[in-house]
């Protein structure tokens, strides 16, 4: 029986030398970015992970398994082996301090609200903004796949499609934005209120404003129900300034 239980702990012992992947996300991390997309890509396979929120910058934790180290070193991500008792150890920092666990479970499906390329291009030259957008910069970076969807797709409902809605630049006032004193002579802001005018009327409303205080309402539905919004820049108060302006051309 004894010769049994010795067998079996050799067996299984190299298994469980290393139960976890530990991704740390303070500066011993080489690429940040591309960790966020290693761990979505994990929650893609399959897999849950951990997120160790104010431990080592906000670590993640995800499964041990081969394709997943692998996945690392393609990606250029610093990660480190931990054992059972390492974790155990990881648990008790975290119990004591201002720390927590988070467990991921799904790779949310997110989209970004912005100007698609293939409307911006129906204008002769268009160019765009002057600037990139650093989200979408960040998000194709980090490998994590995302979505454009713009007034039209918002209005058909489409924002039950996903789980993270994310806002930068827009103004939802309708006055197109607080770039006017400095580019309102640019070809790229008129070429930019050309196609908001253009596409107001297109879906059945006399004027910008009244289409962005319809995308609002839709957008603030889409919380109510459960998803999950993050605005930055202009696009934080002239939501609210939207809604609490509703039905005023202001």
């Amino acid at each position: 029986m004894k010769k049994i239980a010795i067998f079996i702990l050799i067996v299984f012992i190299p298994s469980l030398v290393y139960s976890e992947i530990l991704i740390p996300m303070d500066f011993s991390q080489t690429d940040h970015l591309k960790a966020y997309g290693v761990v979505y890509k994990t929650l893609e396979k399959g897999y849950n992970s951990k997120w160790l929120l104010n431990y080592r910058g906000g670590s993640f934790l995800l499964p041990s398994a081969d394709d997943l180290e692998v996945l690392c070193r393609l990606r250029g991500v610093t990660y480190e082996q931990i054992s059972p008792m390492d974790y155990l150890s990881i648990e008790q920092t975290i119990e004591k301090s201002n720390m927590d666990i988070v467990h991921l479970e799904k790779a949310p499906k997110i989209a970004v609200y912005t100007l698609p390329e293939s409307k911006a291009g129906q204008l002769k030259g268009f160019a765009g903004e002057p600037w990139d957008d650093a989200v979408t910069l960040a998000l194709t970076y980090a490998e994590i796949p995302y979505d454009t969807i713009y007034d039209t797709e918002v209005l058909q409902g489409k924002l039950e499609d996903y789980d993270w809605l994310h806002l930068h630049h827009e103004d939802f006032t309708g006055q197109f934005g607080k770039f006017y004193a400095g580019f309102h002579s640019t070809n790229w802001y008129k070429e930019i209120q050309q196609i908001d005018e253009e596409l107001a009327h297109k879906l059945g409303f006399d004027k910008v404003w009244q289409l962005k205080q319809a995308v609002v309402q839709m957008i603030r539905e889409y919380v109510r129900n459960g998803g999950f919004l993050f605005a930055m820049c202009a696009a934080t108060d002239t939501y609210d300034i939207a809604q609490a302006a509703y039905g005023v051309d202001i």
